[in-house]
């Protein structure tokens, strides 16, 4: 089975759609995705990834389940460095968050303090358990580190969502923390995530990422991805996202 994670379009947060930029990714994006014979579309509830997800069901005939567990990964915390108000919990500064070991683990970084608090532990299990049910759905049942291949299939599945709940999808297929990945990954909007099973031995599967955070349909048409989710490459770069 292949599995094809996709984050929405530029977003227009104010409103929760996208912007003018973001609509033409997503057609560009609905041009890439119309190639594919896609199994089964499932798209978050909230309306960034909706409307990106539309252009591609438009053009394919096509509808979308949608899932609440895609929404963006939800729960807030209070960050070291953010006094008196709580935030994302998976936008931490650098030089706070590695300086725990524990954030590297991947039973640990849940159960730290700021964590617990927030808890997101909680919130993880939701999300993770909701996306292992879709998967016995398709034929894949987890055991322990592993899938079982109860009904091994090539179908495509794409999911339309967002880069926090993303990064938590794939950590849970990896089995590492998604500290990593949420704060040393990018995918810029619109970008295509590709995963493959594969299945050495009969009847167990592992999922294994063939490519990540794609954009090539933006560059093919000449569009210039988003700087959306990225921050200042050098500090002195006033015009680029500082915190």
């Amino acid at each position: 089975m292949r599995l094809i994670i996709i984050r929405h379009g530029d977003p227009d947060y104010s409103v929760d759609s996208l912007t003018e930029k973001g609509w033409r990714e997503a057609e560009l994006l609905a041009e890439r995705i119309a190639k594919l014979d896609v199994k089964a579309f499932y798209v978050s509830p909230l309306g960034r990834a909706k409307d990106t997800a539309s252009l591609t069901l438009k053009k394919m005939g096509r509808t979308a389940v949608e899932c609440d567990w895609l929404r963006e990964f939800p729960p807030q915390i209070y960050r070291p460095d953010v006094k008196g108000r709580k935030t994302i919990a998976w936008d931490w500064l650098p030089e706070d968050w590695t300086a725990d070991e524990r954030y590297f683990d991947r039973k640990q970084w849940c159960e730290t303090e700021a964590m617990r608090e927030g808890r997101v532990d909680e919130m993880y299990r939701y999300v993770t358990d909701s996306f292992d049910a879709l998967l016995a759905e398709h034929g894949y049942v987890r055991r322990g580190g592993l899938y079982l291949a109860e009904r091994p299939n090539r179908d495509i599945i794409v999911l339309f969502c967002h880069f926090g709940v993303e990064c938590v999808l794939l950590s849970h297929l990896m089995g590492i923390s998604p500290m990593p990945l949420w704060h040393n990954t990018c995918a810029a909007p619109s970008a295509v995530t590709v995963i493959y099973t594969e299945e050495r031995r009969q009847g167990k599967a592992a999922f294994r990422i063939n490519g990540f955070g794609d954009i090539s349909h933006l560059y093919a048409a000449g569009e210039e991805p988003a700087f959306a989710a990225r921050f200042c490459e050098t500090f002195d770069n006033a015009e680029e996202r500082h915190d």
